[in-house]
């Protein structure tokens, strides 16, 4: 027997209107905490799995209480890594680095090296892939205007190449000396590179005149990590390389903390409060200037594709002993948004926590995390000698007074605080164990 059936009207847009309508503020409210409760949930599960606790808890709450805001803010700056193009390049160098190192690290002293710090050495390498090195020569050079002096007298010694480094970069009276001695490099044939942050270049005084002197001059140019999105050229804004260094034909390298740039940064309103800042930077001879190298070419390769040549000669030492001040073992330890790990901090804690008689850090942006922050007051506890040097003002003001909150606490574990005096904004960044062991890092301890 067939059955004929006679198929359902389709509802209409009007039945459609009048179901929806019918949902009284009840069904709406349990419909969009339903929704609201998914979305926490995931954002939980999600950040929790990529950050610690503390900041995972604060974005989580962020997102629970402020949806759309919290949203869209950790769309914006919630990635805490460059994108994984960059991330890849970085592995790429690492590996180069490790092959081209091999052996490098048997220049020096371990035989007189304390007993705990093989380990650190070891924890070093696995996360930066250099070596500690020996052999090495150094100079701190404290004057801001002489560094820039004491740089232009070391790239009239290029034959090769000079790579120039720097978060920021400004052509003014002050660093003219540096852009002078880079024109007559280029004269000579040698191949000059430079890096200058994107946004950070941007925002700073005389940016056009600057670009237009290192194109004349012949000096090849790359912004680092430039937002450019109708490029596709995007990361989180505020991931920003802070890097400062200048290495020369493999030999001569520099590092420390200060910019490219005039003591007032060249800026009407420091001018106008009598601003300068004061910065620390270190001249370097010997084998650790190939790990400052890598450094440099690791940057180079992210923007532009391009691999600058890495020194793999045989160490030489000066045939005159008299010629070296020191003999020094060092390792580079490069840090940042393009490494899987908080490299830095995993260094800074390790260190903090070997300090038997004295600790001394010097910093402008002083906002550790809880790890650091906990071996800095448990030193303290230990009968440790802890000594920290920070500005009396500050030149970013949400950090300054966060900075500022830490103190109680700091006082109270015994550590003495000491402010650098006003008008002068104390930007270098450095801290020593034990008069025997040192860091000079960038950025600052936050």
């Amino acid at each position: 027997m067939i059955a004929q059936t006679t198929p359902s009207p389709a509802p209409s847009p009007d039945s459609v209107a009048s179901f929806v309508l019918s949902w009284d503020a009840t069904d709406i409210a349990l419909f969009l905490g339903i929704v609201h409760a998914t979305i926490v949930f995931v954002a939980a599960v999600r950040i929790s799995s990529t950050r610690s606790p503390s900041s995972a808890i604060a974005w989580v709450l962020a997102i629970a209480f402020m949806p759309f805001i919290g949203i869209a803010w950790f769309l914006i700056i919630g990635a805490g890594r460059l994108p994984k193009h960059r991330r890849m390049k970085q592995r790429e160098v690492n590996q180069i680095a490790l092959d081209r190192t091999e052996n490098l690290d048997v220049v020096g002293h371990s035989d007189q090296w304390p007993p705990f710090l093989k380990s650190g050495v070891d924890l070093n390498t696995r996360l930066g892939a250099l070596p500690m090195v020996g052999g090495n020569d150094w100079r701190l050079h404290p004057d801001y205007d002489s560094t820039f002096t004491a740089i232009a007298d070391d790239i009239d010694l290029a034959v090769e190449q000079v790579n120039v480094e720097f978060y920021i970069l400004v052509l003014d009276p002050v660093t003219q000396p540096v852009f002078d001695a880079m024109a007559r490099a280029v004269q000579r044939g040698v191949r000059v590179r430079v890096l200058s942050d994107h946004v950070a270049s941007l925002r700073n005084a005389n940016h056009r005149g600057t670009l237009k002197a290192l194109k004349a001059m012949g000096a090849e140019y790359e912004a680092m990590l430039p937002l450019r999105p109708f490029k596709g050229q995007w990361q989180r804004p505020d991931l920003r390389n802070h890097r400062k260094l200048i290495t020369i034909d493999h030999r001569i390298g520099w590092m420390g903390s200060i910019n490219l740039v005039q003591s007032s940064y060249g800026l009407k309103k420091n001018i106008k409060r009598g601003l300068h800042w004061h910065d620390l930077m270190v001249r370097l001879e010997g084998p650790v200037v190939r790990e400052l190298d890598v450094i440099f070419a690791t940057d180079w390769f992210s923007e532009t594709n391009e691999l600058p040549p890495l020194d793999t000669s045989p160490v030489v030492f000066a045939e005159d002993e008299d010629e070296i001040v020191h003999r020094d073992d060092m390792q580079v330890v490069p840090s940042g948004p393009s490494f899987d790990n908080d490299n830095n901090l995993k260094l800074f804690v390790y260190l903090i926590n070997s300090a038997q008689r004295r600790l001394s850090i010097t910093s402008p942006y002083f906002v550790p995390d809880e790890a650091t922050m906990m071996a800095i007051v448990t030193a303290a506890a230990r009968g440790v000698e802890v000594e920290l040097f920070v500005s009396e003002i500050g030149d970013q003001f949400m950090v300054f007074h966060a900075q500022r909150s830490y103190y109680e606490e700091l006082l109270k574990a015994g550590v003495t605080i000491w402010l650098y005096k006003a008008p002068t904004v104390l930007h270098a960044k450095h801290f020593t164990v034990d008069d025997d062991r040192g860091v000079t890092r960038e950025p600052a301890l936050g």
